[in-house]
């Protein structure tokens, strides 16, 4: 006999719809899978049975083939279980053929039968949305956040047969999300004392969604100001909220309670991070890298000049694309997300001193520390600010600065009208669009000119600044008219040179 289970898995941050085919037949007693599963798959058949025979079923001994189609693509994880499972039992005149009309099932299955949470469920129900999906209790609201079905939770093999035969009901589930968890708290802005253009730099790319470096000596508060700038960012909407849950639940990252990723990711990886974990990618499965799972959000690279050039190279078309392409030679490319906001933060040389006399690496050494962060991924960030330790005084005797909620209602603002202007924010102008939303004045442009001509500016460079002075007419109320002198000579002074040097000339 021959049973057909709906089911998918998952490639990058997508889901892929596959079809499960069982055959119970005559010859030599056997479980055969075809259809390109990786190791982790192939060893469904030992957990199918187990769980199988551990409900009260009889295991025939007959020979049994299982076909995963399409077979272009290799299938991972374990996901695919409970869907084999399914077919085995209809195939063995278990559970009726048409009991199983227009359902999918996803899960893993434990040796007692148990159907456990495995990676992607979002991603899988996606691609079938109008099914009835079947997947573990606890991934109930992550799969109602991708799918228009009905969603059933079953936490135990045997529940699901008898589901199935109808010698039970479904299991009850309840009919509301359970709210998500308070927020983290935030780290207050109000804490920097000091640091006027660190925090003006935290609000303009909050603002604008620029990408920003710190570069100071260690302690001058380059992380502590970073971590303030997710507390400045508005919800995600809805549309990037269901892109970053989709790649949170590919990559197996714990989800809110809701199963919805409403504030937009923090991710900030270690130094000695490969290309492939900031990137993404794999063997087979292509599991999203931190520029992925940072796609809504914040990036942070804390110790910039530590992490390996070619890693931080590999950055560069993401920033460009809002999307990342791996693939290797046996399997297509696939996409995946990857529109973040870039903060760094690096030490000017080894020491952390950068300046001259208080250094104590050769030029030889800064110089080649700082090769490490190459000009074209440099010219990436639209905001580069020297950040220098704080006054005695600051520390000590310093009032308390403003607060992070008043900053960021002047950030919602400011966001709402670039959108409502452009479409989008002022950080992703085009050139057409830049020339219709951000004209000059005739001082500006002279400006600007002037930088070009002494070669203190790349193009992208000049369009980047084009694009922060329009934040900054934004932030200022002044929505209408080109943009002054004034804003444009502030973007110039806040996209600092990084030389070996020093760190305090402008671009």
């Amino acid at each position: 006999m021959i049973a057909t289970i709906a089911s998918a898995t998952i490639l990058g941050a997508r889901g892929h719809p596959v079809t499960v085919e069982v055959h119970v037949g005559q010859g030599l007693p056997g479980f055969t899978m075809l259809g390109l599963p990786d190791e982790s798959c192939r060893e469904a058949k030992d957990r199918v049975r187990a769980a199988i025979t551990s409900c009260g079923i009889e295991w025939p001994n007959k020979k049994i083939v299982v076909n995963l189609a399409p077979p272009q693509f290799r299938k991972v994880g374990s996901g695919l279980d409970v869907a084999v499972a399914v077919g085995c039992l209809v195939a063995f005149d278990v559970i009726p053929p048409d009991a199983v009309d227009g359902f999918a099932f996803a899960g893993e299955l434990g040796l007692d039968g148990r159907i456990r949470r495995v990676p992607g469920i979002a991603p899988m129900v996606g691609v079938r949305p109008d099914a009835t999906w079947v997947v573990p209790t606890d991934a109930v609201n992550e799969a109602a956040v991708a799918g228009t079905g009905v969603v059933r939770g079953v936490d135990h093999l045997s529940t699901l047969v008898a589901a199935l035969t109808r010698a039970d009901d479904w299991p009850e589930l309840d009919g509301e999300p359970p709210p998500d968890d308070e927020h983290e708290p935030v780290h207050d802005l109000a804490d920097v004392k000091g640091q006027a253009e660190a925090r003006l730099a935290l609000e303009l790319a909050a603002a604008g969604g620029h990408h920003l470096l710190f570069v100071g000596a260690p302690g001058a508060g380059k992380t502590m100001l970073a971590r303030r700038l997710p507390g400045l960012l508005p919800d995600l909407d809805a549309d990037t909220a269901l892109q970053a849950t989709m790649v949170h639940s590919a990559a197996g990252v714990t989800l809110p309670p809701s199963g919805l990723l409403r504030r937009p990711p923090f991710r900030a990886p270690h130094h000695t991070s490969s290309v492939g974990a900031l990137v993404g990618g794999g063997s087979h499965r292509y599991r999203p890298g931190e520029i992925s799972l940072a796609h809504g959000g914040v990036l942070f690279l804390d110790e910039m000049g530590q992490f390996q050039p070619k890693a931080l190279d590999g950055l560069r078309e993401a920033i460009e694309t809002g999307q990342v392409m791996v693939g290797r030679v046996e399997q297509d490319r696939v996409a995946m997300p990857a529109r973040f906001q870039l903060i760094g933060a690096t030490n000017p040389c080894p020491c952390g001193a950068g300046a001259p006399v208080e250094c104590h690496c050769d030029e030889r050494v800064r110089t080649r520390y700082l090769a490490r962060l190459s000009g074209p991924f440099l010219d990436r960030f639209d905001l580069r600010i020297a950040v220098r330790r704080p006054e005695v005084g600051d520390m000590l005797d310093g009032e308390r600065g403003e607060t992070t909620a008043s900053v960021a209602e002047r950030v919602e603002r400011a966001r709402s009208l670039a959108v409502e202007r452009a479409g989008r924010l002022n950080a992703d102008l085009d050139d057409v669009l830049l020339h219709e939303h951000a004209p000059l004045t005739d001082d500006a442009e002279r400006l600007l000119r002037a930088e070009l001509e002494r070669g203190r500016l790349s193009a992208r460079g000049y369009h980047r600044i084009r694009r922060v002075a329009r934040t900054l007419s934004d932030l200022a109320g002044l929505v209408d008219g080109p943009i002054a002198d004034d804003h444009v000579a502030t973007a110039l002074v806040m996209r600092t040179a990084i030389g070996p040097n020093t760190i305090g000339a402008a671009a």
